[in-house]
C-alpha cells in the first residue's frame, strides 16, 4: 500500500484567506521548564488543508459534529471536467471546477468534493449537504482510484477544521 500526503504544512505566518485569523504557533512549555514540549496553536477553522461543513456557508447546515466519521473518507478519484464522473465516489479536481459544473457533479452523487473549486461552486455543494475539501496538494500524483481520508477535529458546532488528508493506493491491485 502506498500513501500520498495531500496536506499543506501549517506554520507560523503562513498565508491565509483575506480577513481570516493569522496562524500563530508559540511555545508554552519547554523541556527545560517542564520536562516536555507544548505549543499553543492559534488559527482559523479554515486554515491550510481543511474540510468545510455545510454550516460554513449556510446558517442551518450541518456542523462537523452532526456528521459521522464515515462521511470524511471513501473511494475517490481525481477527475477532469470532460470525464464521465464515477457514481458515489469522492471527486477531486486539479483544473478549476465552477458553478457551471454543479449539475454534473451533483448528478454523480459524490461522497465529497475537493481540490480546485470556486467559492460559488463550494457554496452550492455545501447547500446540498456535500462536504468540501480545499487547499490540497499532490493531487497530480493520483491517477487511479484511491481511498481518501480527511478526518476533521471533532469540534462542537464546527464549521470546518484543518485536517491531515491522505490518499491510500492499493498497489497490489496494479
Amino acid at each position: 500500500m502506498k500513501i500520498i500526503d495531500l496536506t499543506k504544512t501549517l506554520y507560523e505566518g503562513m498565508p491565509v484567506y483575506p480577513g481570516d485569523p493569522e496562524v500563530h504557533i508559540t511555545t508554552t512549555h519547554t523541556y527545560d521548564s517542564h520536562s516536555w514540549l507544548l505549543r499553543t496553536l492559534s488559527l482559523g477553522s479554515h486554515t491550510g488543508t481543511h474540510v468545510d461543513a455545510p454550516a460554513h456557508m449556510h446558517e442551518n447546515g450541518d456542523n462537523l459534529d452532526d456528521l459521522p466519521a464515515e462521511r470524511f473518507m471513501g473511494k475517490s478519484k481525481v477527475v477532469r471536467l470532460q470525464d464521465t464522473f464515477p457514481i458515489e465516489r469522492g471527486l477531486f479536481f486539479i483544473e478549476e471546477a465552477t458553478l457551471q459544473d454543479a449539475h454534473k457533479i451533483t448528478a454523480s452523487q459524490p461522497l465529497f468534493v475537493g481540490g480546485n473549486i470556486t467559492e460559488a461552486l463550494e457554496r452550492e455543494l455545501l447547500r446540498q449537504g456535500i462536504i468540501t475539501y480545499t487547499h490540497l496538494v499532490n493531487l497530480e500524483q493520483l491517477t487511479d482510484e484511491f481511498l481518501f481520508i480527511g478526518l476533521p477535529l471533532k469540534i462542537a458546532q464546527g464549521d470546518g477544521s484543518p485536517i491531515r488528508a491522505i490518499a491510500m493506493i492499493n498497489e497490489v491491485d496494479k
